[in-house]
């Protein structure tokens, strides 16, 4: 582990969210993230609404979020956890996914459904990270993933 000093916070809201990682809708796939501890841990959420565009096409009958969509919201949480816990002022920097491994797609989430992703840092080794994420809605197990991605200075 780590000698440097953790960054702690409560929750990021979504503004905050918005100038920690690039993503915009109808990409975005975190609404906030609380219980953030450093690198360490924290949770994303998403709140699944039926106006969201992926819904038209899959399926207009029985709306389901696609799965990819939800590795996503755990990758795009990971993300912006490590931006928090090494930004420093004047230091932009990007978030470069790199690996998906494990992925396992429990039970389907449809819109009205809140997910939240419970990531986990398994290691770090320079500026890379790997991730065990958990997506979750009302407590049962829907989506299961790692991922690892790479922490940049950006170049503006």
């Amino acid at each position: 582990m780590s000698d440097a000093p953790k960054t702690m916070l409560d929750a990021v809201d979504i503004m905050q969210l918005l100038k920690l990682i690039p993503h915009r809708y109808p990409f975005l796939m975190v609404d906030r993230i609380i219980d953030i501890e450093g690198d360490e841990s924290g949770v994303g959420i998403k709140n699944v609404s039926i106006n969201e565009p992926h819904f038209q096409g899959h399926f207009p009958e029985n709306p389901v979020m696609p799965g990819v969509l939800l590795v996503e919201g755990m990758a795009q949480t990971a993300g912006a956890m490590c931006v928090i816990a090494n930004s420093e002022i004047g230091q932009p920097k990007l978030v470069y996914f790199m690996t998906i491994d494990n992925v396992k797609f429990r039970k389907p989430v449809i819109p009205g459904d809140q997910v939240k992703y419970h990531m986990r840092k398994l290691k770090k080794r320079r500026n890379i990270w790997w991730f065990r994420g958990e997506a979750m809605v009302d407590g049962a197990l829907v989506a299961e993933a790692e991922v690892s991605a790479m922490l940049i200075a950006s170049k503006d």
